[in-house]
């Protein structure tokens, strides 16, 4: 496969940030969409989810993506921000499992070590570099850039990986 186009997502409950890149053998990345879907128009939390749901099973059919990556959920002070954060979260690799997708998951430290070199970085060092990594001009939504970045990490350590002959997750060398 000359080309690995590669879906990232940064769930969350009011919004979700998707971001398509196209990933050549050499390692050139580029752009293919991103956006947040929108899910606060919904009447009640089940339907944010089920607009969750459509939304990316529409992604999906339209970037046909041949991999996906996504963020992992982190510990919040709120309970219930974090449980309907892992529902979200649950539903989109549901989304990408029920199209037959295979799912790799990435730390937001991890993400960050990835793109900015140190894993506290904050969210404009991440923003900056996802549109220098693209090519991209003007100001990224928020979680959009998450979704690149998360894109981005999976497209680095999927590469590294083939290079040792390894997992995914063996070559981040964490697991």
């Amino acid at each position: 496969m000359a080309t690995v186009r590669i879906l990232g997502i940064d769930p969350g409950s009011q919004r979700t940030g998707v971001g398509v890149i196209d990933v050549a053998a050499d390692g050139r990345m580029a752009h293919v969409h991103h956006a947040p879907l929108l899910l606060m128009k919904a009447e009640d939390f089940p339907q944010r989810l089920r607009l969750l749901l459509d939304g990316l099973w529409a992604l999906i059919e339209e970037h046909k993506p041949d991999e996906v990556a996504i963020e992992q959920v982190f510990l919040s002070n709120n309970a219930m921000s974090a449980l309907k954060l892992g529902q979200a979260r649950g539903a989109a690799i549901a989304a990408c499992v029920a199209r037959d997708l295979k799912v790799a998951e990435y730390a937001a430290k991890e993400v960050k070590l990835a793109l900015v070199g140190k894993g506290s970085a904050d969210k404009a060092q991440v923003q900056h570099m996802v549109g220098v990594m693209l090519n991209l001009k003007g100001k990224l939504q928020a979680d959009a850039a998450d979704a690149l970045a998360v894109a981005i990490t999976h497209a680095h350590v999927r590469a590294s990986a083939a290079r040792l002959g390894v997992g995914v997750r063996q070559a981040w060398g964490r697991r």
